[in-house]
């Protein structure tokens, strides 16, 4: 029988730890969607819930087509964003990754400089939605987020300059193949981390993103869930508001505020932990590849 050393049970209980903090917010989030206004207020925050109730739920279910039309907008957007922002990023990163490239210095540190100045948010959004026209387009969801990933752009560099033996590609030029071509026949097969943790990346940032929706989208027709979720959640606070209850003479305390806080926190993320499994491996054999050397 193997003996486990003092430092490895360490380890273990740190990882056991760790992972607990991690679990158990969710635990109690997915629990206090479950409880009634009234339980949470008097008791708490519990792991097991003391009475059950699926008010929030049904709050939810009330404006359902409402969060099926926005779920729509999401993975639209989540899926075409992440499609051709991953294609943008392999398409950038696999030349700059070529030590003979002209121009190549230069590119790298417009690449770099993205990363430590922007254009500022007024300007902005006049770009957007004056001169390209996004206001009210399901493109202002899906744009401004492609042009502004330049840490995806240096970690897949990086995954190519380390991890893509140098010799198969001279071999590819010699027997007469174009840079394209290698990048489809040999770069790309061989990126499988890389690309699905860019996509991986690219999509939890489109899923999750809400300020473009914010800037851009007044159209209701348009929202995402996030953005849909967040505009309840204000609802919610307009419910609460003092001059709201003094008209609906008490009505408004009916609304479960914490616990429908707690379930569109629940319908926000659980796409997010369905899908995350089937990347993991992948995530982190790309980060680990990637992040070899600058």
């Amino acid at each position: 029988m193997k003996k486990i050393s003092v430092y490895q049970v360490l380890i273990y209980v740190v990882l056991i730890t760790m992972s607990a903090l991690a679990v158990i917010p969710f635990l109690l989030m997915l629990s206090s969607s479950f409880c009634s206004e009234q339980v949470l207020i008097s008791d708490g925050y519990n792991l097991i819930p003391r009475e059950i109730s699926f008010g929030a739920y049904e709050y939810l279910y009330r404006n359902g087509s409402t969060i099926l039309r926005a779920y729509g907008t999401t993975i639209f957007v989540t899926l075409f964003g992440t499609l051709v922002g991953t294609t943008i990023t392999m398409l950038l990163a696999y030349p700059l990754s070529i030590r003979g490239l002209p121009g190549r210095k230069v590119i790298n540190f417009l690449v770099y400089f993205t990363m430590l100045f922007n254009g500022g948010l007024v300007p902005t959004y006049m770009l957007y939605s004056r001169y390209l026209g996004l206001k009210n387009q399901i493109w202002a969801l899906i744009i401004p987020a492609l042009l502004m990933r330049a840490y995806y752009v240096i970690l897949s560099r990086s995954f190519f300059s380390t991890s893509i033996p140098q010799e198969i590609l001279e071999a590819g030029r010699i027997d007469g193949a174009g840079e394209f071509k290698i990048f489809l026949s040999i770069v790309r097969p061989m990126s499988t981390p890389i690309i699905a943790t860019i996509a991986l990346m690219q999509g939890i940032a489109y899923w999750n993103d809400w300020t473009n929706g914010l800037y851009y989208i007044t159209d209701k027709s348009l929202y995402s869930i996030q953005q849909l979720l967040n505009q309840m959640i204000n609802d919610i606070k307009a419910v609460q508001s003092a001059d709201f209850i003094t008209v609906m003479a008490g009505n408004a305390m009916d609304v479960p505020t914490t616990a429908v806080r707690m379930a569109i926190a629940i319908v926000a993320v659980l796409p997010i932990m369905v899908t995350y499994p089937f990347f993991q491996k992948y995530f982190i054999k790309g980060l680990t590849l990637g992040a070899v050397k600058g």
